[in-house]
């Protein structure tokens, strides 16, 4: 939900910061996710080392037979990893979203308790009479 005051104060991002008043934790959650991408890449590419390491380090059927569900296995570690992770930081910019729609229905719901008290008030005065 965008806000309703869209004129902004100069400073005013780093009183939101400050303040908790706007999260950073959205761009800091995408840095972190690229950051994880690129660690199960070099785990990827470590196992693909392995693999050919294992094929290269004795001349024969068997070492070849022995890299190849390593680099199967390693692959499929590394596959799941880049989903475990994606699944892991999803889940935390959606809690953090919710957060941000927490705030602004709580910040309605003040608007819309202010606003029947208001009412209430007004209701509550005797009416003026007219001379």
């Amino acid at each position: 939900m965008p806000p309703a005051n869209k004129t902004k104060r100069s400073g005013s991002l780093m009183w939101d910061l400050l303040t908790f008043d706007r999260l950073v934790t959205g761009p800091v959650i995408h840095f972190i996710y690229w950051a994880g991408l690129g660690v199960v890449a070099l785990f990827g590419f470590s196992v693909v080392g392995a693999a050919v390491g294992l094929a290269l380090k004795e001349p024969g059927l068997g070492s070849l037979l022995l890299a190849f569900p390593v680099l199967i296995a390693g692959l499929l570690v590394a596959g799941a990893l880049v989903l475990l992770w994606r699944a892991f930081c999803e889940f935390y910019v959606a809690i953090f979203r919710i957060s941000e729609d927490l705030r602004a229905l709580r910040q309605t719901s003040d608007a819309d308790h202010a606003a029947h008290r208001a009412r209430q008030q007004a209701a509550q005065q005797p009416p003026r009479q007219q001379v």
